[in-house]
């Protein structure tokens, strides 16, 4: 006889965990609804500057939380495999890929999104957005508006560099003023941005309570929680949840309690970016084994708190895949000390070839600075066809193992 599933316990309403899934949700319905009333929609990358459309009052959706939310529900192959049959190679970012598959079928029951009237890009994440987005503009005969932020080599942002995006910042929307007939308010744009490092302030310092050992939570919550950061973080909702979440948090810490279900033996910094079809077998075997996931720079990246316009476009201009290795580098190392880590999960994704191109060295360098044992596993963001669950499972036994006799070398 097949084991039976247990019921999944209800989400108290009050929570920060149900406030924080009905916002991700309704970004998705609420484009939506605002398609089917005539208004337009935009699809946005995720780190283009959130206050533009939310001043202007434009609806929006975000293809990659939509591909990872596919992914996540088990259709990452079968939208990959639509675009591979349309002609794109399976090298290509498979966020990518099941968007450029989802523009073709318009359809995907795993998570529908509304249609889009205009194109927000911006490439501080990397170039292949640029192409992405192109094809898309292409493909659905639509506009597409570029905010070029380029990979900055050095450690600090120049003046220079904040002066060119901020240029592109007002003609994006001058054009979507023009393109919509939309206005512009000054004071609706210092709200949003109230909004916006409000959400930001409220979602760092959560992440920053896994300094505490044990960990008051679990760190793959802030994978799925990280979905408001992208969508939603320049509304008030997102502010109040992410408060609420913090709160939580603490009182975690305080009471002695996580939503770490079991004993934290280990703790251990992931990097890279989940590898969504197999969260469930990524996240099960660290926890099988005691090893708790506190830190990840992809949930930081997310944040952007600033006190002025130019240091808003400076967050912009410094988002993790915009920067040189040594800030990289230290960025992480910071995560490491602060979090008291004791080794590091490195997920090398094969379609994410600037995140994952320098990878080897800058893990290496962060393992020596730390002290701490590096592995690390392959995999894809969404298409689980390049994912080996023993693979992943060695590596992390491993790992573990490594942990382990550090510890007794320090008599722990």
């Amino acid at each position: 006889m097949a084991e039976e599933k247990k019921a999944r316990r209800p989400v108290d309403p009050n929570s920060a965990k149900y406030k924080l899934g009905k916002i991700a949700s309704d970004a998705f319905a609420d484009a939506i609804e605002a398609k089917k009333e005539g208004k337009p929609v935009a699809w946005v990358s995720s780190n283009f500057p959130v206050e533009i459309p939310e001043t202007l009052g434009l609806a929006t959706a975000y293809p990659e939380n939509q591909a990872a939310g596919i992914a996540a529900r088990g259709a990452g192959e079968r939208m990959c495999e639509a675009a591979e049959a349309d002609g794109y190679s399976n090298d290509i970012c498979a966020y990518a890929r099941i968007s450029m598959a989802y523009a073709k079928l318009k359809e995907c029951p795993e998570q529908d999104v509304a249609m889009p009237d205009v194109l927000l890009c911006c490439n501080n994440i990397c170039n292949c957005m640029i192409k992405w987005y192109e094809n898309l503009a292409i493909e659905l005969n639509i506009p597409m508006i570029l905010l070029d932020i380029p990979f900055n080599p050095d450690y600090e942002v120049s003046q220079a560099e904040i002066d060119y995006v901020s240029a592109q910042f007002w003609d994006a929307v001058h054009t979507l003023e023009n393109l919509f007939d939309l206005k512009w308010s000054d004071e609706r744009f210092k709200e949003v941005t109230g909004f916006s490092c409000r959400s930001s302030r409220a979602w760092l310092d959560a992440t920053a309570q896994a300094k505490y050992t044990p960990s008051p939570f679990n760190g793959f919550d802030l994978l799925n929680h990280m979905a408001v950061m992208v969508t939603a973080r320049g509304k008030e909702a997102a502010g109040e949840a992410m408060e609420q979440l913090l709160k939580e948090y603490k009182e975690n810490h305080e009471n002695g309690t996580s939503t770490y279900r079991g004993e934290e033996k280990y703790r251990v910094m992931f990097e890279g970016i989940a590898c969504w079809p197999y969260l469930r077998a990524t996240s099960h075997g660290l926890r099988d084994r005691g090893i708790n996931m506190v830190t990840t720079i992809y949930a930081d990246a997310f944040g952007f708190d600033y006190h002025s316009f130019d240091e808003m476009i400076a967050a912009y201009c410094s988002v993790p895949n915009a920067i040189n290795l040594e800030k990289s580098r230290d960025k992480r190392i910071k995560l490491c000390k602060d979090n008291n880590v004791e080794g590091l999960l490195v997920h090398t994704n094969r379609s994410c070839k600037l995140w994952s191109g320098f990878m080897s060295e800058m893990s290496r360098q962060i393992g020596e600075a730390c002290g701490i044992p590096v592995t690390s596993f392959d995999g894809d963001q969404a298409d689980p066809r390049n994912f080996s669950e023993a693979q992943y499972d060695t590596r992390v036994q491993g790992l573990m193992e490594i942990m382990e006799a550090n510890k007794e070398a320090k008599g722990e």
